[in-house]
């Protein structure tokens, strides 16, 4: 009789068991399944918004190569002044995504980006059917500046705030990888890369206005589609409801001047005005004293350059009768080589470190475009020749650039203080909008295409100058430029006592 209850009791505990693991399976799978969903509505609404954004970028360098042919001036003031925005009012922008509610700020970066290209892309129709009227020109072409402005602003917005606070409290939320979620935006950015471009060009190459067309369209539709999928998003991740209200603390009680209450006496207000500016130059102290600054501005340095795949380089092409399908498999084949950086870099690293690494990809940078420099300025001046050998040294220098650009970040991770990383961070994104302004305004100077041999030569110089700052950064770091092998290392050999030597045969 106890044999039969104990049996029940251990059949009634197996029973229980059975129950309790099939309710954690359907648990189980009902969060995968949410995970699943949240997942996908993020990842359309970053496919949607990088693919916008990619097909615009690209599409207003070859609208504006059709609109003013045969110069460089338009399409290097329009990067100029989008940059310029970018540089100066970033920190705005990240201002305001501390301080505004999380779906509220992502919902109007997202109108704010499609509208204004909507608009940019009726006014480039315009244009192309008034080119010979200078006034309404330079009126249309000044307010999509201003529009581009807005663009590039809103999309700094949404990449702040989904990059990097966004997908942090996913990844905690849902307990994904947050590596994982990391890999897969970037891959997505990559892709819209690759093939973006290639899209419009290929469009463009049949009809400059159809392209503009389906940029405008494109954006009309897509903005429906992101403006609900992140809210969708925002709704089955609550954690991102959670706002955080504690905004600038000590600004809040005194403010970066001091009270507000009395207005300060003379004394004060110097007092005010020295430390505005040593709060503005110390991050700059702090960015030269640390151990990484030269590898740091080494790799700032080399954003000052036409020869890359951007809006200059691809508006000169343009002039030397290039077709815009030509540059769009130019930027084809550079990702391609990019993406095998990011492969070959870690790789490398792990074998010979990242200081030796680093100097071999900024010396291999160095020769493809000194060699394709030195075939450019031989060959006959404005010939297809002379723009065959720019692309082929700019597309073979991008495993250079990328893979010591992934050297540079390591060795700054590793040196940067955590305290002042931050900081650190910031200056060298100032510097390295600097020298892209930098690279704007040597082609808004030298507007002609017969010019264009003046900024190709002081992009190979900044690359140099680039190779140099590594090189002592190298030299700092490790003692020494060049390690010499094993092979050509001398033996230290001990002297032989002279007794021995007396009793050798002579």
């Amino acid at each position: 009789m106890s044999y039969s209850l104990a049996l029940l009791g251990e059949n009634s505990n197996e029973g229980l068991e059975q129950g309790d693991n099939g309710f954690d399976n359907l648990t189980s799978t009902n969060t995968r399944k949410l995970n699943r969903n949240v997942l996908l509505r993020l990842y359309i609404s970053h496919t949607l918004s990088t693919w916008n954004s990619r097909t615009f970028e690209f599409g207003a360098v070859i609208f504006l190569a059709a609109i003013f042919p045969g110069t460089l001036f338009y399409a290097s003031c329009y990067a100029l002044f989008r940059s310029a925005a970018a540089a100066l009012l970033s920190s705005w922008v990240g201002g305001l995504v501390d301080r505004t509610h999380r779906l509220l700020l992502v919902r109007q970066s997202i109108v704010l980006q499609r509208a204004p290209v909507a608009v940019s892309c009726l006014l480039f129709l315009i244009l192309l059917r008034i080119e010979n009227l200078k006034g309404p020109v330079l009126l249309c072409f000044a307010t999509s500046i201003g529009l581009a402005c807005i663009e590039k602003l809103a999309s700094i917005a949404n990449t702040v705030a989904v990059e990097r606070d966004w997908l942090i409290v996913i990844s905690e939320s849902l307990d994904i990888e947050r590596k994982d979620l990391n890999s897969t935006m970037r891959r997505i950015d990559l892709l819209c890369k690759l093939i973006a471009p290639v899209f419009i060009s290929l469009i463009d190459g049949y009809s400059t206005s159809i392209a503009v067309w389906v940029v405008f369209g494109q954006n009309a539709v897509s903005v429906l589609i992101e403006y609900f999928a992140i809210k969708q998003v925002f709704g089955k991740v609550p954690e991102l409801a959670k706002f955080n209200d504690q905004v600038g603390e000590n600004e809040g009680s005194t403010g970066l001047l001091g009270s507000s209450a009395n207005a300060p006496s003379a004394t004060e207000a110097s007092q005010v005005c020295l430390s505005v500016i040593y709060k503005a130059w110390l991050p700059w102290k702090e960015y030269i004293q640390n151990p990484a600054f030269l590898a740091s501005f080494s790799l700032s340095l080399l954003y000052l350059t036409v020869l890359s795949t951007g809006a200059q380089m691809a508006t000169y092409l343009l002039t030397l009768g290039f077709s815009s399908t030509h540059v769009s498999f130019m930027r084809l084949a550079a990702v391609v080589l990019e993406l095998l950086a990011t492969w070959a870099a870690p790789i490398l690293m792990k074998k010979i470190g990242p200081v030796r690494s680093g100097l071999w990809f900024i010396n291999e940078q160095l020769i493809c475009i000194v060699a394709a420099v030195a075939l450019f300025m031989a060959l006959p001046e404005g010939s297809q020749a002379a723009g065959a050998a720019l692309i082929a040294g700019v597309t073979f220098s991008r495993i250079g650039l990328w893979g010591f650009d992934l050297c540079v970040q390591f060795l700054v991770q590793e040196d940067a203080p955590e305290s002042s990383r931050g900081r650190f961070s910031a200056a060298e994104m100032a510097l390295q909008n600097l020298f892209e302004l930098l690279s704007f305004a040597t082609t808004m100077i030298f507007t002609r295409p017969q010019d264009f041999k003046y900024p190709v030569l002081i992009s190979c110089g900044a690359t140099g100058i680039s190779a140099i700052c590594f090189a002592a950064f190298v030299r700092q770091k490790r003692g020494h430029l060049l390690h010499a092998s094993k092979c050509f290392k001398r033996e230290k050999y001990s002297s032989i006592p002279q007794l021995e030597l007396d009793g050798l045969p002579s």
